[in-house]
């Protein structure tokens, strides 16, 4: 289909083939999450027993989430990796090709043997599928974000809440991951942490295929489409990202500073501290995480909406300062020890990170051009895996050892706020304008 006929849609076709872009970038994102997350709450739960059972129960914690951060640590090699595809042969091809690579290696990890069966290179198998997890996940965000973002017409004023779409698919993976692990539990009893756990990880394969099914049936984007008709596809699109738009790069991954390591201490760290600390039961941590997803259901795509009335960085702002301080009542709450106090603490968690996360999307991949966008996006967004959500639950579990207080996780989080609050002042806003021109045309 050429640039012409996309202009020759008529309004329905138009809002048909916006309607399956987004579906097929909310089930994919979802689909990728639900593998991503399901490995964060096994991290928490099971794999510092089984993998490193030699070790003191802190330091087995440590070792458990040292895997789960590399996974981090390789996004930014997916990032560069189908950056490039992304903005050579379109977001389409390469988005099937990241949901492939991370749902096998996801799959896989369901039968990776203990350290009883085959010692230390049980654990060295989980690096490597998480690495590779970590490489598809990568590549995933910025696609899917320019497959909603890229279908709005120019003029349409709704790009904050097509693009929240996609990060919509966060707490719906956060959702499907839970409930999923709480199935297993109430299925394998005392067996959870011998076979239980590997359920979810086994159930990922069929939601592959269902997202795999989606994807091949839409359509490229009309703005990718009109780049290649107009021969303006770069040859080294994040070579040439880093040298025309370092500044918007290194601004996208510090304005997640704030937001991504505040969501990895309240859904990853959170069972580990619930669990070992509190002495909460695990299906009581369960079922708050469950809860507090449900809440981001709403909040997720409302705040995307009203970044659209009231400017991106507007509204990120805010959300910055809400998070900054919400920390310190988050760990008020938690320490009481009460139930109540602690489910609703964790119920609460993802609103003020919401409020970042709704109109994050746009605000990134609106600040690059869009022959560079795919790449440009991708890296800044998954930079910041490197400095905040990989490290965030070693940081967390490493200040309370040091501190025995988790006050010194909240103003480790207040920290973040603050950089990621200068950072947001410094990034462009694009909210109403023409993206689908070339910034430096």
């Amino acid at each position: 289909m050429t640039s012409i006929a996309y202009d020759q849609l008529s309004a329905a076709d138009h809002s048909r083939e916006l309607r399956k872009a987004v579906i097929a970038a909310t089930v994919g994102t979802t689909i990728e999450w639900y593998d991503f997350f399901i490995y964060g709450t096994a991290a928490g739960l099971v794999f510092g027993k089984l993998y490193f059972p030699n070790s003191d129960p802190t330091t087995g914690v440590l070792l458990a989430f040292s895997t789960y951060f590399i996974g981090f640590a390789a996004r930014p090699v997916g990032a560069a990796i189908f950056g490039h595809y992304g903005d050579r042969i379109g977001r389409k091809a390469t988005l099937i090709a990241t949901l492939m690579l991370m749902g096998i290696a996801t799959f896989l990890i369901a039968f990776v043997p203990s350290y009883d069966s085959i010692g230390i290179w049980g654990g060295i198998m989980l690096t490597v599928l998480r690495a590779i997890q970590g490489i598809g996940v990568g590549g995933e965000w910025g696609g899917s974000v320019l497959l909603s973002m890229e279908w709005s017409r120019t003029g349409q004023h709704n790009r904050g809440f097509l693009a929240s779409w996609p990060q919509w698919g966060v707490p719906a993976g956060l959702f499907l991951s839970t409930i999923v692990m709480l199935a297993a539990t109430a299925w394998s009893g005392d067996q959870f942490i011998t076979w239980g756990w590997r359920i979810p990880f086994i159930l990922s394969i069929v939601l592959v295929g269902i997202g795999l099914w989606i994807r091949l049936g839409i359509l490229e984007t009309p703005v990718f489409q009109k780049l290649l008709n107009e021969n303006k596809i770069e040859r080294a699109p994040v070579l040439e990202v880093l040298k025309k738009q370092p500044k918007e790069v290194l601004l996208s991954a510090l304005v997640r500073l704030g937001q991504q390591s505040q969501f990895y201490i309240f859904t990853a760290f959170i069972y580990a501290y619930g669990t070992g600390t509190l002495k909460m039961s695990r299906d009581f941590i369960l079922t708050a995480v469950l809860a507090a997803s449900v809440v981001s259901f709403v909040s997720v795509p409302l705040f995307g909406h009203l970044s659209d009335r009231i400017g991106r960085r507007k509204m990120y702002l805010i959300g910055t300062v809400v998070c900054g301080l919400f920390g310190f009542l988050y760990f008020g709450m938690l320490d009481t020890a009460i139930p109540a106090a602690v489910f609703i603490a964790i119920v609460l968690s993802l609103i003020p990170h919401d409020m970042m996360y709704g109109p994050q999307a746009a605000l990134i991949a609106e600040a690059f051009t869009p022959r560079l966008r795919y790449s440009g996006s991708s890296l800044g967004y998954q930079f910041a895996s490197v400095i905040a959500g990989g490290p965030a639950p070693l940081i967390a579990t490493a200040l309370f050892a040091a501190y025995h207080n988790a006050y010194a996780i909240a103003i480790y989080l207040a920290l973040c706020s603050v950089i990621t609050l200068i950072a947001t002042a410094l990034m462009p806003d694009y909210t109403g304008k023409d993206v689908s021109a070339e910034y430096d045309a």
